[in-house]
């Protein structure tokens, strides 16, 4: 038995794509259980699977074999369980801020008005509020994903998926888009799985880490991050944050030799 505040369980999922070629394994088959609440990344080199978990968690690939269970039900191939944002914000350039902002809910029925009075303290409080009325091509890059970013968070859903959020941004925007998003988890107290290629944003952000092998992509190691938080930024400084980016690291390139196609 699954212990109560368990969000979301993968079990034994597996993925394989037939092409021209032939049939090769995407995924080879994946174990994670993921609590209620926490901040979980997801690393690897590219090419590894995390974009086609993701998928299969989102419903939006059917896996091979496995099965996805969120809140003790089977979610396998089943869509609208979560809120999704890609890399790329997909913000529509006809609608305003506060209007691409409360899309999500109105797919799933919200009335235009009500939707509006939720979102309009949520852009105050998130600093979007002079920007309600703006369209997304007078933001910059970092306006734009927490525009995307809060339409996400605002959809009834408690288990969030982020696939690169930041991946596109300057460091310097991209560190206080990390300080947003963790201020807005603290706040919203949902559950979140987050991609990036940046080891040192995985820890930063993260409750734990789960580095991903070269194909088939499989997790290698699922590692805690015993930094209290909060978590100034200074920390990435400190000899404690820097062993652990160290091990990260090895664990990936490690993983990388072992698995050349010249390999014994």
């Amino acid at each position: 038995m699954l212990p109560f505040d368990t969000k979301l369980v993968l079990d034994d999922v597996g993925m394989r794509f037939t092409t021209k070629t032939g049939t090769f394994e995407a995924l080879a088959p994946v174990n994670l259980s993921i609590s209620e609440g926490r901040f979980i990344s997801l690393i690897g080199p590219s090419g590894c699977g995390k974009s086609t978990l993701f998928n299969i968690i989102a419903g939006l690939l059917q896996p091979t074999h496995g099965r996805v269970m969120i809140d003790g039900e089977d979610a396998t191939g089943m869509i609208s369980r979560v809120g999704y944002m890609l890399q790329k914000d997909l913000l529509l350039p006809w609608r305003t801020v506060l209007d691409n902002v409360i899309l999500g809910m109105e797919i799933r029925g919200v009335s235009v008005f009500e939707a509006r009075e939720k979102a309009r303290p949520y852009l105050q409080r998130y600093g979007l509020g002079e920007f309600a009325n703006n369209y997304p091509s007078t933001l910059s890059g970092g306006m734009r994903q927490r525009a995307a970013l809060l339409r996400t968070l605002l959809l009834d859903s408690d288990l969030i998926l982020l696939d690169e959020p930041f991946g596109a941004l300057d460091a310097q925007t991209k560190s206080t888009m990390q300080e947003w998003l963790l201020q807005i988890w603290t706040d919203f107290g949902k559950t979140v799985v987050f991609v990036t290629h940046d080891v040192e944003e995985a820890i930063y952000l993260s409750d734990e880490v789960c580095i991903m092998g070269t194909r088939p992509g499989r997790i290698i190691e699922r590692l805690t991050i015993p930094i209290e938080r909060p978590r100034p930024r200074s920390v990435v400084t400190t000899p404690e944050f820097t062993a652990i980016k160290d091990h990260c690291l090895k664990q990936l390139g490690h993983d990388q030799a072992t698995h050349l196609p010249d390999a014994a």
